[in-house]
């Protein structure tokens, strides 16, 4: 594997310092003598116009000077010679910088003198770091290119924060604690080299186990969301996010008062699949916790106590915190009563009575371990006379070896129980002083595993559609509406492109007088609503524009003529096209619930859900979700909400149609993928019953778009492809469908590697391996379609599908190329596959705006070459490995 372009930043084999020096104080001083005091086994080079040592070792005045070649610049001198620096490092064929000076992008002369260094640096392809950095260090490596004055131990943690004053913090209280890293990387102003490309480089680092990251605010969240689901498909992630109430206070929130953007962060990391937390504590607990291996199904939670105080604390506590107490089943009550005295609880939390014994401690557990309905085990050890705390924490130490779930101790007191306490580390044990800090871990848990799940939704644009959507019908609507200069469609419009997406409208008819209002209602039998129709009311209760249950013509004329007289009161200027009629819909047993779109700044279109009528934004009672939805997103969106209780059996009211609700949301979903003009949309109220949905309300705001923009560039997810499925018949006949790889396709890939001949597996991978590793298997079908993509030749046998052949590309850092992979069947080769199904790659590639596609190819592998020149591609040898031919293909 080729090395990482990013590791001239991160492993460097030459480094120059500019602005080196020997100035007690002085961040060129720190920098260097970290590096010197770090054993870093590189060649280093100290740069001082002004010194000709520095620490000892000879300086130069320039990195022109220095006669080796230099991967790494660390630059630590003022920014105004900072585009001089940069000119230099390019002629020079510098790398990477690291910019670890101050910078304001409030003061215009700083902005321009940034500008200049940056675009310089672009010339040269140099990637740059920072600026307003702590530094970077690499403990694993003894690399230390940091102002940071105190040891950092060696671990298998990375960290990434943007701010070096909170990173700084960070290793000071891990150092309390005894916590190592592989790697600390201080982000800074990130122009250049950002979280995305980081965390890319850490997933691929086999020093680093989990990441720790800082965020105060995202550049490109396509491109962050991107590398944040690569690094949790592999490794855990834990995320602390600053600014919530500076964004709170500086009102950058999104436009819409359906959502705000520390809630959108919030959803964004839970899709991504990652941990969130809230304190430095937390972040290095649940970091170190997920990093050892501790996993959770579940949020239901056994306690097992020999003091009832403390268990029913901790109870008190799951409440808090949103963790279930597991309900015990009978046949666990039954070991339970067979083993504990009769005076225990019957209920958890199980209170084995305060004289118990380890062996009744270890029976207590174990019955609770073994309950299907039981996700994990908080043990709390109280001592009391009879007692024996270090037989019972070994017992326990050894009941965790035997369980897969996790058993989480508290052994109260201090002294008393401080060699049980050196035992539990020891063993690499979950134990904590207090129990609401193990129930507080455990909620994180289930926190990581239901984010987890999130993570392998992979869902279509046009997810579960009954019927295809007529989109060219929707953008003709939005196409006449913005040729007329207009963002708001008016209700009639709104509903149009909705009912094109098949969700049911109650159908609104426009009327520019009282009597072709009377004949509209004649036509549609009354009863009838009437509502103001203006593009510049958005809200029609803002002016007291609806009229409901008119029931005759006498009441139908005065209400018209009161609608429109109060619309122009409270809005003089507005343009009012008229006043709609609909038909006066009653049900008996509806709920009002509102679903919605808005805008994020960062995050782009959000789905809202929540509860409906004019009270939505009062209530505050709504779930956001970041589209593509399916089926499981839109289930778990629902129930999150307050709203959801009531859309079952309540009192009187039967079950409402929970399918059409969810079919609304998708719908929804489909829109926000297919129609990146639409910024804002609400639907409110929206009736949902027994019996089905309807709309009785909608509005929608539209924004352009700019000419050329890829397909589904506005979304932070890309959705999976379903434009890329097609069927094929091969040359014997055979029908075949070529599809991308989706999450649930690992045992089949799994399978189609075990069965490919030794050869063919030594081909494709280099190596003479049985099957794919767990992080491979992840890697290769979990998958991030915006730059990559994996296609797959299936057939139907047996009634599961049968992989033959796959074909993959990533994308390049440079984002114009990309290197491919093919493999296919032993015993489906020689029928035409490869060049199927590369041909079918290409077409991906040029979806994405690539423009490059290369790979390597075995010099032995004839077939292979055969088919690379068959298909275009320009073949050379290596220039270091006459092993091994590069084939390039401009596509």
């Amino acid at each position: 594997m080729k090395p990482h372009y990013l590791t001239s930043l991160f492993s460097p084999r030459s480094v120059a310092v500019i602005g080196a020096s020997d100035t007690p104080g002085s961040v060129g001083q720190a920098v260097f003598a970290n590096l010197l005091a770090g054993n870093f086994q590189g060649k280093l080079y100290p740069v001082n116009l002004n010194h000709k040592t520095v620490g000892g070792i000879a300086a130069v005045a320039s990195v022109r000077q220095i006669e080796p070649d230099v991967e790494l610049a660390v630059v630590t001198t003022p920014l105004r010679s900072l585009p001089a620096i940069m000119k230099d490092c390019g002629k020079k064929g510098v790398k990477a910088m690291l910019l670890a000076k101050e910078f304001s992008d409030s003061e215009q002369i700083e902005r321009e003198i940034m500008a200049e260094a940056m675009s310089i640096a672009s010339h040269y392809g140099i990637r740059v770091l920072g600026p307003n950095v702590l530094g970077l260090m690499r403990p694993v490596a003894g690399f230390n290119a940091t102002n940071y004055t105190s040891k950092v131990k060696t671990g298998n943690l990375a960290l990434v924060s943007q701010s070096s004053a909170l990173c700084t913090a960070m290793l000071d209280w891990a150092d309390s604690k005894g916590i190592g890293f592989s790697s600390v990387i201080s982000v800074g102003t990130a122009l250049d080299v950002e979280f995305g490309e980081i965390l890319d480089y850490l997933v691929a680092d086999t020093f680093t186990q989990g990441i720790l990251l800082h965020v105060h605010h995202i550049h490109d969240a396509r491109r962050f969301m991107s590398a944040l689901r690569a690094a949790a498909r592999t490794k855990p992630v834990v995320v602390i996010k600053s600014g919530r109430y500076e964004s709170q206070e500086a009102g950058v929130l999104a436009s819409s008062h359906l959502i705000d953007g520390n809630d959108v962060f919030d959803v964004a990391l839970s899709r991504a699949g990652v941990l969130q937390v809230q304190t430095i504590a937390q972040l290095f607990t649940a970091a170190k916790m997920l990093a050892a291996k501790y996993r959770i199904s579940g949020r239901r939670l056994a306690i097992v106590t020999n003091g009832i105080g403390p268990g029913i604390l901790a109870a008190d506590s799951a409440w808090t915190y949103g963790v279930e107490l597991a309900q015990l089943s009978a046949q666990t009550l039954s070991q339970l009563d067979d083993v504990l005295p009769r005076n225990w609880s019957r209920a958890n939390p199980v209170d084995i009575i305060g004289d118990a014994s380890p062996m009744r401690f270890r029976s207590g557990v174990k019955a609770c371990l073994d309950d299907p309905g039981v996700d994990g085990v908080l043990v709390i050890f109280t001592p009391q006379a009879g007692t024996d705390h270090l037989t019972t924490a070994q017992l326990m130490v050894g009941l965790q070896r035997e369980s897969s779930k996790p058993i989480f101790l508290s052994w109260l007191g201090d002294a008393k129980v401080s060699e049980s306490r050196e035992l539990f580390s020891k063993a690499k044990c979950a134990h904590f002083r207090a129990p609401e800090f193990a129930v507080e871990v455990f909620r994180n848990l289930a926190a990581y595993h239901d984010n987890q799940q999130l993570l392998l939704q992979t869902p279509g644009p046009l997810e579960g559609a009954l019927h295809e959507p007529d989109v060219a019908a929707a953008r003709a609507v939005i196409a006449d509406v913005l040729a007329q200069g207009r963002a708001v469609l008016s209700e009639r419009e709104s509903k149009a492109v909705l009912a094109s997406f098949g969700i049911p409208v109650n159908p609104t008819l426009l009327a520019t007088t009282e009597d072709e209002a009377v004949a509209l209602a004649a036509a549609i039998g009354y009863p009838v609503v009437l509502k103001i129709d203006s593009p510049d009311i958005m809200y029609k209760s803002d002016v007291s524009g609806v009229e409901l249950n008119i029931s005759n013509e006498a009441t139908l004329r005065q209400a018209f003529v009161s609608i429109w007289q109060r619309a122009q009161a409270v809005k003089p200027d507005a343009r009012i096209a008229g006043v709609s009629v609909q038909a006066m819909k009653k049900y008996r047993y509806a709920r009002e619930v509102m679903v919605g779109v808005a805008h994020d700044s960062v995050f782009g279109p959000v789905v809202a859900f929540g509860a409906g009528g004019i009270a939505v934004e009062v209530l505050q009672d709504r779930a956001l979700a970041l589209p593509p939805l399916n089926a499981y997103l839109v289930r778990r969106m629902i129930a999150r909400t307050r709203v959801s209780k009531v859309l079952g059996p309540f009192r009187n009211l039967p079950e409402v149609d929970h399918d059409a609700l969810h079919n609304v949301l998708l719908r929804v979903s489909e829109m926000v993928c297919e129609l990146p003009e639409v910024r804002e949309l609400e639907i409110n109220p929206l009736l949902v019953d027994e019996h089905g949905v309807m709309v009785l309300d909608a509005s929608i705001i539209l924004h352009a778009v700019p000419v050329g923009r890829k397909r589904y560039q506005h979304m932070a997810i890309m959705p999976y492809p379903t434009h890329m499925v097609k069927q094929v018949c091969l040359k014997d006949e055979t029908e075949v469908l070529i599809r991308p790889v989706r999450p649930e396709d690992a045992d089949m890939q799994q399978a189609f590697v075990r069965n490919l001949s030794e050869e063919s597996r030594y081909n494709r991978y280099l190596s003479s391996i049985k099957q794919l590793s767990q992080q491979v298997l992840v890697r290769f079908t979990q998958l991030d379609y915006d730059r990559e993509m994996a296609l797959a030749m299936v057939r139907e046998r047996d009634g599961s599908e049968e992989m033959l052949a796959v074909a993959r590309f990533i994308t390049d850092p440079d984002m114009e190329s990309c290197e491919f992979a093919l493999e296919v069947g032993d015993s489906w080769q020689g029928k035409g596959i490869g060049y199927v199904l590369m041909d079918a790659l290409f077409d991906a590639a040029r979806m994405q705006g690539l423009k490059i596609m290369h790979g390597e190819v075995l010099a032995a592998n004839k077939g292979m070459l055969k088919l690379m020149q068959k298909l275009g591609f320009e073949v050379t040898v290596h220039p270091e490995d006459r092993a091994l031919t590069l084939v390039s293909k401009v596509l």
